[in-house]
C-alpha cells in the first residue's frame, strides 16, 4: 500500500505520501488507516515516525486519532484550513481591506447562489434572524448577528467550500466587521445603513433575484471599504 522511504524528516515524508493518496482518490473521508505496526512495516520506518506523521495530519485536520478505534480520515474543520493563513495574513500587515475585498468576491456568489437555492424553511429563518439583527441590544450583539447571518447566506448557498472558506476566516471576519461597522456608524452616525443593507441583501434572496442578491451584497461591501478608506 505504502512505498519504503529512506531520507531524512521521514515523518514528512509519510505525511505527505498519505496527503498524495488523499489527492488521487485512494483514500477517503472516513477510510480507516492501518494500524501503526503495519504502516511501518510498509514504509519500513519505526513506529515512531508514523505516530509524528499522524500527529501532523491531525493537526491539519485531516486525520482523527480515536480512543481504542484507530486513525481516521476526515474532512477536516475549516479553522484548519484557514488558522496558518490567518497567522502570514498578520505577519505580512495585511489591512483589513485586503480582508474584506476577498469576503466580497466570495460573499457575492455566495448571496447570488443562496437567491437560486434557498428553501422555504430558510426563508423563514432568514426572516426571524434579521428580525434579530434589526432589534438588537448593543453593538456586540449586533456584530455577532451581522456574523451569523452572513455565515447562513454561504451555508444557504449550497456550496459547502464557500461556506467553509467564510467559516474559517470568523476570528479575522470579526475584527473585520467591527472596523468595517465603525467606519460606516462614523460616516452616517446611526445604524439604520446597516440595518437597510442587511434588508435589501435579505429580501433579494428570499425572493429569489440572483442578480439583485449579488448586487445589494456589493454595495455593502463597496461603502464598507470606501469608508474604511476615508
Amino acid at each position: 500500500m505504502f512505498s519504503p522511504l529512506q531520507n531524512q524528516k521521514i515523518y514528512q515524508q509519510v505525511a505527505s505520501q498519505i496527503q498524495d493518496m488523499i489527492l488521487d482518490g485512494r483514500l477517503k473521508s472516513g477510510d480507516k488507516l492501518p494500524p501503526e505496526r503495519t504502516m511501518s512495516e510498509q514504509f519500513k520506518v519505526s513506529r515512531n515516525s508514523i505516530r509524528e506523521a499522524i500527529r501532523a495530519l491531525e493537526i491539519l485536520g485531516i486525520v482523527e486519532s480515536r480512543q481504542g478505534g484507530g486513525n481516521f480520515i476526515v474532512a477536516g474543520s475549516s479553522d484548519c484550513l484557514f488558522e496558518p493563513l490567518s497567522i502570514m495574513f498578520k505577519l505580512r500587515n495585511g489591512s483589513f481591506s485586503d480582508l474584506l475585498e476577498i469576503r466580497r468576491g466570495l460573499e457575492i456568489e455566495a448571496s447570488s447562489l443562496a437567491a437560486q437555492r434557498i428553501k422555504k424553511t430558510q426563508k423563514t429563518e432568514m426572516k426571524a434572524l434579521l428580525e434579530e439583527f434589526k432589534n438588537a441590544q448593543g453593538e456586540q450583539e449586533s456584530i455577532e448577528l451581522d456574523k451569523k447571518l452572513h455565515l447562513f447566506i454561504a451555508e444557504i448557498s449550497g456550496n459547502e467550500m464557500l461556506s467553509v472558506f467564510l467559516n474559517s476566516i470568523s476570528k479575522l471576519f470579526e475584527q473585520a466587521v467591527r472596523d468595517g461597522r465603525r467606519a460606516i456608524l462614523k460616516t452616517f452616525d446611526n445604524n439604520k445603513t446597516l440595518i437597510k443593507m442587511h434588508r435589501d441583501l435579505c429580501e433579494a434572496i428570499i425572493s429569489g433575484k440572483a442578480d439583485a442578491a449579488a448586487k445589494a451584497c456589493r454595495r455593502h461591501f463597496d461603502i464598507i471599504l470606501d469608508n474604511l478608506k476615508k
